[in-house]
């Protein structure tokens, strides 16, 4: 039997997220509220162990597309470990670079392309983001999406299942679980 995984409740990731944000500014952005998310989804979220080479692999996050996050994504992760890795970001200019990519945010600047996208990725592995409409109906992992000036999330659990990732029950309770063609 394996090691049962412990998660942080899901309260504390939020207020974890909120307190982030008053460090940053008195005004909070909408990229960095995803910042903050994409952080705490390293918390969340299990990989294979084949994902990583060795225990002192960083967690790579890394954005296809416009880069829309500024310095907000490398504000909220630096000097910041999980599970005693580091975080690097990076700017990816297309879909065959991410293979050493845990997290990848697909910009909206690439929603023409994202079935494509998502074809070329590797099978395992690789935490799929996005922020546009139907991003996860078609088979993304995790959207965001505004609703009353707030960020919201969508979870495909089948995408999830598919890469061989194990979100924590604690974040699909927050969110609206959609399925590959349409919202549950």
């Amino acid at each position: 039997m394996g090691a049962r995984i412990r998660y942080p409740s899901a309260r504390r990731l939020f207020v974890g997220v909120l307190v982030s944000f008053v460090a940053f500014s008195q005004t909070i952005d909408e990229y960095q509220v995803k910042a903050a998310f994409l952080y705490n989804f390293a918390k969340f979220v299990a990989w294979p162990p084949q994902t990583f080479k060795s225990d002192k692999d960083p967690m790579r996050i890394c954005v296809l597309g416009q880069n829309p996050f500024g310095h907000a994504l490398t504000d909220v992760v630096e000097g910041k470990t999980v599970l005693g890795r580091s975080f690097v970001i990076t700017d990816l200019s297309n879909a065959g670079q991410a293979a050493e990519c845990q997290m990848l945010f697909i910009s909206s600047s690439e929603h023409k392309h994202l079935r494509a996208i998502l074809g070329q990725l590797p099978p395992s592995g690789i935490l799929t983001v996005g922020e546009t409409e139907g991003f996860a109906a078609q088979g993304g992992i995790v959207n965001f999406r505004l609703q009353q000036g707030r960020v919201r999330l969508e979870i495909n659990v089948e995408a999830a299942e598919h890469a061989n990732l194990r979100i924590s029950s604690k974040v699909l309770e927050l969110a609206q679980i959609v399925k590959s063609g349409a919202p549950k």
